[in-house]
């Protein structure tokens, strides 16, 4: 599964990079001596944790009462926490250990690396995982309620959508090839992974369209080429979407550092088209995020009611 966050999130490691860049050499201040600032149904938030939420919305370039937003949103994810693992909903440690190494990967750093870029924040990667696991948990609570437009069929999209007295909406039709350069995980090391990235750069320079992708690859070992075929922009994953959508067609995206090796997506072709599936996809995309639905707000709602929440 891949994490979802707010636009805020996608660009924390650029930020972090850069604070980190700033103030390599310094540590942050000493944090004092932990208390218990809020009490979510017997579950304490520390003002350690609240400390560690503004150092996070820092690098979000959060604006107004950090500590007041901090505290409201580690209350959210408390209930939102519970009510999963009360649901068995809860993803596991080791998924969301996967996830942040594919999200260290996905911004050409190792896990050791974002690690200590958070640790320099003041974040922690305790902290940033706990964010995660609320993040990949609470959609699958929000599905379980029936949140979503998942069940609607392609024409109630559509008729939907026209009723807000909009026309079709359009969106930009790919036609995509992926070349993958293999790293095996027995071989799988920073240098083999810096070595095998040159390698998959000097390719995609070369790129000129996808007429003759095959002959691109020949010769070079462990190169692996997929037909992806059409997609549309609200179907693209959400890990490709910005390199893909800055790209021009016949040309490549910058490589990415994946689970199967280093990576990168050709654009062989792009257009805009306006039909009732692109209708149906771009209304999905913008109500299909189950996180977010009525469904799930009136039930987050309802848990915030029934929660004790004390504040000290």
């Amino acid at each position: 599964m891949n994490l979802r966050v707010n636009s805020g999130f996608s660009s924390l490691v650029l930020a972090a990079v850069l604070a980190f860049s700033l103030t390599f050499g310094s540590t942050p201040s000493a944090l004092a001596a932990s208390e218990i600032k809020i009490i979510v149904n017997n579950q304490a938030i520390t003002s350690v944790d609240i400390a560690r939420r503004v150092a996070f919305l820092r690098l979000q370039r959060t604006k107004g009462n950090l500590a007041s937003t901090a505290r409201e949103q580690l209350v959210e994810e408390a209930l939102k926490r519970q009510e999963a693992a009360r649901v068995r909903l809860l993803v596991s440690d080791a998924q969301v250990d996967a996830s942040f190494a594919r999200f260290a990967a996905s911004n050409n750093l190792s896990p050791k690396q974002l690690t200590q870029v958070l640790n320099q924040a003041g974040v922690t990667p305790k902290h940033f995982k706990a964010f995660i696991q609320v993040q990949m948990s609470w959609p699958r609570v929000a599905q379980a309620l029936g949140g979503g437009s998942g069940g609607m069929s392609a024409q109630d999209l559509v008729s939907k959508m026209l009723e807000r007295g909009s026309d079709k909406p359009s969106t930009t039709e790919y036609i995509l090839q992926q070349v993958i350069f293999v790293v095996p995980e027995s071989k799988r090391s920073n240098s083999v992974l810096n070595a095998r990235k040159r390698e998959a750069d000097q390719l995609r320079g070369r790129y000129q369209g996808c007429d003759n992708a095959a002959e691109n690859i020949i010769g070079l070992r462990d190169v692996t080429l997929r037909q992806l075929g059409r997609i549309m922009q609200p179907q693209l994953p959400p890990e490709w979407k910005p390199l893909i959508e800055k790209t021009k067609a016949g040309s490549a995206t910058a490589t990415r550092i994946t689970d199967r090796g280093v990576e990168f997506i050709v654009i062989c072709s792009a257009k805009t088209v306006s039909d009732d599936k692109a209708a149906e996809l771009v209304f999905r995309a913008e109500n299909d995020d189950a996180g977010e639905s009525e469904v799930a707000k009136k039930h987050l709602e309802l848990l915030r009611k029934r929660a004790v929440i004390a504040n000290k």
